[in-house]
């Protein structure tokens, strides 16, 4: 508390003086994650390049630490396993086994022989094909387009075109980025990191929106002040705000991620990252991006009531 009672309630950093480098460092990190995806691919999950699937009951509280290493040992590749329910309840994730469907089969009697009297009952025993796992792939890609789109509708209605173009750029952006970490540390890319992908994009275009409604409002109250200079005055405007906002969720994140288990760290890192990067995208590349599209002639309405501080503003 001490700490945050100290933090400038009006910042007055020149942002806009570094714009061009933030918008460089923006082009680098899509260029470097564009890169990763090419050389290094995605480590696609079950969900998306198929496998097998058992939901079991165990006989008491299932140790999935135990569990993960024994079935690991198996040599079946990647075995996720994730608790839900009860704690006797856990699904067990295998990757497809090279073969058809009787290889698929021996790998689930092997899994089966490995359990032994530890499983109170198999409740459901599925094969994930590669059909099912394209579908999946092109239903989360779909989504992931669908959800930037629609929220470039929402800003394009809310405010000017020029704003639509920036959040849009900002979202890709981040959208990009995040596969670029995971293509970098291959984490296991499944449904629940595509879930992430799109919390990240909802995350960002929040502290965008803020940012955007701010900068608006400063538009119609100081006509006269030089663009560059209202745009830092909007930025700072918010960052207090938007600094503790980014904050207080980097903690929770950081919670789950180190005490959440394995099966939700994969997300926890995507958001921690999305939180990052989103937090710089809001004003380090969507505001920059309006610096070059001529605000001031989308602008309706506004007063300019404010002349004196405009000038006092303009002097400092």
């Amino acid at each position: 508390m001490a700490l945050i009672r100290h933090v400038p309630v009006a910042p007055n950093f020149k942002f806009m003086r570094r714009r061009n480098l933030f918008i460089a460092i923006s082009a680098a990190l899509v260029l470097a994650s564009v890169a990763l995806f090419a050389v290094r691919g995605l480590n696609l999950g079950v969900d998306f390049r198929g496998g097998i699937m058992i939901e079991i009951e165990t006989r008491d509280a299932a140790n999935l630490g135990d569990l993960r290493a024994r079935l690991g040992s198996l040599g079946l590749g990647e075995v996720t396993l994730q608790e839900f329910g009860n704690p006797t309840d856990v699904l067990i994730n295998v990757q497809r086994q090279d073969g058809a469907e009787k290889e698929q089969i021996a790998a689930i009697d092997r899994i089966k022989a490995e359990l032994g009297d530890q499983v109170a009952e198999y409740r459901r025993t599925e094969f994930v094909g590669p059909k099912v796992g394209d579908e999946l792939k092109q239903a989360g890609f779909l989504a992931t387009i669908f959800a930037m789109l629609g929220i470039t509708v929402y800003i394009w209605f809310r405010f000017e075109w020029q704003f639509a173009v920036a959040a849009l750029i900002a979202l890709f952006h981040d959208v990009i980025t995040t596969i670029g970490l995971m293509a970098l540390i291959q984490l296991e890319f499944n449904l629940s990191t595509l879930a992430a992908v799109l919390t990240v994009a909802g995350y960002s275009i929040n502290d965008t929106v803020v940012i955007f409604d701010r900068v608006r409002e400063t538009l119609r109250k100081y006509k006269k002040m030089p663009l560059l200079d209202l745009l830092s005055l909007s930025i700072n405007g918010t960052l207090v705000r938007t600094t503790l906002t980014s904050l207080t969720t980097l903690m929770a994140l950081l919670a789950l991620a180190v005490f959440g288990g394995e099966v939700i760290r994969g997300f926890s890192i995507a958001l921690i990252w999305g939180v990052l990067i989103g937090t710089f995208s809001s004003w380090g590349l969507a505001v920059p991006i309006l610096s070059y599209m001529n605000l001031r002639a989308g602008l309706v309405g506004g007063t300019d009531d404010e002349g004196e501080k405009t000038k006092a503003v303009e002097k400092a």
